[in-house]
C-alpha cells in the first residue's frame, strides 16, 4: 500500500500541472496556549460527545475578528482538495485562504517558503492583520516551519498547525530510491523529505520552535505516507496531539487528515486557544 501510494503520487505529478489551470485557488482577497495533550481518560472522552457540531454566534464574531488563516497545501495538493478543511473553518467564522504550493509543491522546499512569505505579505495586506495563523498539510508544514524559521514569519505567524508534516523525513521518500527509481525519481522536494536529508538537517538544526509562534502538529497512527509516523512530532514544547490517543477506535489517514471531523475539531480547538478535546463521534 505504501509503495503503491508514493509511485502514483509520482505518476501523478506529470497530470498535475495540467490539471492545476483549470483549478483557481482561493486568493489573499477571500481571507479571513493550548495545554499540552495527554491520552483521554474516560471522562474525556464522555466529554467530546457534548461537543457542539456549529458554533455560536459569539464563537463566530470572535473568529472573524482573530487572525486571518491560510491553509497551506501539500506536495501536488491542489487547492481544490483543501476547500473542505477550508469550508469548516468559513462556517465557523474565520477569513480563510488556501495556499496552492508552486509547482504543486515537486520543488525545492525553500522556493516554496519564499513563495508562501509573498503570500502571506498579501493576506496580510488584504485583510489588515498583523499576524495569520497557518493550518498546514504535509510538505506543507515543512514550507511554513521553513518560512518561520528562516525568513521573517516568526514575526507575522501567530499559530502554526501541522497535519500529518514529515517533519523529521518519512522512509516511504526513501523507498523510491530503494526500488530503482532513482533519488525520489527526481523530485526535489521528495528528495528533501528522507530521513537524514541535509534539508532536514538544516530545518531541524537547534530549536524546533522558534519565536513566539504557538506550534501544534496532529498526526495519525493510519498515516500512509508520514512513516514513521512520530516523525510528524516536534520538540522544544509545541503540542502534539495523537488523533487516536483521544479516539482509539478513528481511522484516519494521510489525506484523512483535512477531511476528518474528528481531527478538525482539534484544529478548531486549538485556533480558538480552548482545551484540546476531540470529538470523537465529529463526522
Amino acid at each position: 500500500m505504501l509503495l503503491r501510494t508514493i509511485l502514483a503520487a509520482a505518476a501523478a505529478a506529470a497530470t498535475a500541472t495540467a490539471t492545476v489551470a483549470l483549478l483557481v485557488p482561493a486568493t489573499a482577497a477571500h481571507a479571513a496556549a493550548p495545554s499540552p495533550t495527554t491520552p483521554a481518560t474516560a471522562a474525556d472522552r464522555a466529554t467530546t460527545t457534548t461537543d457542539r457540531a456549529t458554533t455560536t454566534a459569539a464563537e463566530r464574531a470572535a473568529a472573524a475578528a482573530a487572525d486571518p488563516v491560510i491553509v497551506v497545501g501539500g506536495l501536488i495538493g491542489v487547492s481544490i482538495a483543501y476547500e473542505p478543511i477550508a469550508a469548516r473553518l468559513r462556517a465557523d467564522g474565520y477569513r480563510v485562504s488556501i495556499y496552492q504550493l508552486p509547482n504543486l509543491g515537486l520543488g525545492d522546499i525553500r522556493e516554496s517558503a519564499r513563495a508562501l512569505s509573498s503570500y502571506v505579505d498579501q493576506v496580510r495586506a488584504a485583510t489588515g492583520a498583523s499576524r495569520v495563523d497557518l493550518v498546514t498539510h504535509s510538505e506543507g508544514g515543512l514550507v511554513s516551519r521553513w518560512y518561520v524559521r528562516n525568513l521573517g514569519g516568526a514575526d507575522r505567524v501567530d499559530q502554526y498547525i501541522s497535519l500529518g508534516s514529515p517533519q523529521y523525513g518519512t522512509y516511504v521518500a526513501n523507498i523510491v530510491n530503494v526500488v530503482g527509481l532513482g533519488s525520489c525519481a527526481g523530485i526535489v522536494a521528495c528528495q528533501q523529505m528522507t530521513i537524514g536529508s541535509s534539508f532536514l538537517a538544516d530545518l531541524n538544526a537547534g530549536d524546533d520552535t522558534p519565536g513566539p509562534v504557538r506550534w501544534t502538529t496532529l498526526r495519525t497512527w493510519q498515516d500512509e505516507l508520514v512513516r514513521p509516523v512520530d516523525n510528524a512530532v516536534l520538540a522544544d514544547g509545541a503540542t502534539n496531539i495523537l488523533v487516536q490517543a483521544w479516539c482509539p477506535l478513528r481511522v484516519v489517514g494521510h489525506l484523512g487528515l483535512v477531511l476528518d471531523g474528528t481531527t478538525y475539531t482539534a484544529v478548531r480547538q486549538t485556533l480558538a486557544g480552548a482545551a484540546i478535546r476531540p470529538n470523537c463521534f465529529a463526522i
